[in-house]
C-alpha cells in the first residue's frame, strides 16, 4: 500500500459496518453478503461490476449489491481515498417494503458509480452521526440519517434484479455454491462438488465461474472470509476463527483479509469489539 491503510471503523447502527482508505492496494475479484454504499474522497478508482467496468472519481457515490462480484484498482500511482458503509440485506429491503406499502420483496443498486450530490450529503451525515461521533445521545438522530440515506437510494437507485434470486438458487452450481455455503471449512474437491451437481469437473469449474463470477477455491476462500468475521465479531480469538473457518494458520487468514478486504483481522476485531 502507498502509505495509507484500509481501516474498519466503529459503527453505533447494528447492521452497518463502515470502512475508511487511503491506498494504492489494487483488490482481487469478490462479493460481499451486504449492500456497500460509499464515496470517493480523492483520486480515482477502477472496478469490475455487474454492469462491466467502471470508474470512479472525486465526489462520486459507489454502490455494490449482495453477491455481486467486483475488484477494484487505483487509476494511477497516487492510489485513491473513499468512506464506505455496508449494510446488512434487510435494512434496504425493509426500507422499500415501507416506502411502497408492499411486502419487501428483492431490489439492487442500479448504478455502480453515480454522481449525485444529494446521495452524497446523505452518506456523510449518516457516517459523522454513527462513526466519526458515535457519543451522539440521541438514537433518533441516527435513525433518521439512516432512513434519509436508505430512503434515497430506494427512490432514485434501487430496481428489481433482472434475474430474480429464487431463479438463480436452481441448478447443479446452485447445488455446489451451497455445499461450500454450508461448511466453507471443510476440505472440498473438484471431484466432490463435481459428484454433488452430476457434471465433469471440467463443466464444474466452467459453470460454476460463469455463474457466481469466482472459480470455486476462491469463492470458498472468500465465505471463509466471512465465516471468520463472523466468529471474531463474536468473541473469537484470532487463532481460533482462524482454525474454525478452516485456514490453515492465523497468518493464512490474515493474508486472505488483507487480500480481499484490505483489512487485517486484528483490525476487524476492534471494530466489531
Amino acid at each position: 500500500m502507498r502509505g495509507g491503510r484500509v481501516q474498519m471503523r466503529r459503527c453505533a447502527i447494528a447492521g452497518v459496518e463502515a470502512t475508511v482508505a487511503d491506498t494504492a492496494h489494487t483488490f482481487a475479484r469478490h462479493s460481499h453478503d451486504c449492500f456497500g454504499v460509499g464515496v470517493i474522497v480523492s483520486g480515482g478508482h477502477r472496478s469490475a461490476s455487474g454492469r462491466g467496468v467502471v470508474e470512479a472519481r472525486m465526489n462520486d457515490a459507489i454502490m455494490v449489491n449482495p453477491g455481486e462480484v467486483h475488484d477494484g484498482s487505483p487509476l494511477d500511482e497516487r492510489g485513491r481515498a473513499w468512506r464506505m458503509l455496508y449494510f446488512e440485506p434487510s435494512l434496504l429491503t425493509d426500507v422499500g417494503a415501507e416506502l411502497s406499502g408492499l411486502a419487501p420483496r428483492d431490489i439492487e443498486l442500479a448504478q455502480p458509480v453515480a454522481h449525485d450530490p444529494r446521495l452524497n450529503y446523505a452518506f456523510e451525515r449518516l457516517f459523522a452521526v454513527s462513526v466519526e461521533a458515535r457519543c451522539v445521545a440521541d438514537e433518533l438522530v441516527r435513525e433518521e440519517a439512516l432512513l434519509g440515506l436508505l430512503g434515497h437510494l430506494v427512490r432514485a437507485h434501487a430496481a428489481r434484479p433482472a434475474l430474480s434470486r429464487a431463479t438463480q438458487s436452481m441448478g447443479p452450481i446452485a447445488r455446489a455454491k451451497a455445499r461450500i455455503d454450508d461448511d466453507p471449512a471443510a476440505a472440498l474437491t473438484l471431484t466432490d462438488l463435481a459428484a454433488d451437481t452430476g457434471m465433469s469437473r471440467f463443466q464444474l469449474l466452467r459453470g460454476f465461474a460463469q455463474q457466481t463470477g469466482l472459480p470455486p477455491h476462491a469463492y470458498r476462500m472468500q465465505r471463509r472470509v466471512a465465516l471468520a468475521r463472523q466468529w471474531i465479531a463474536a468473541g473469537a480469538t484470532l487463532a481460533d476463527a482462524a482454525a474454525a473457518a478452516g485456514f490453515a494458520d492465523q497468518s493464512h487468514m490474515t493474508r486472505a483479509f488483507v487480500r480481499l478486504l484490505g483489512v487485517t483481522p486484528a483490525n476487524y476485531a476492534a471494530a466489531m469489539r
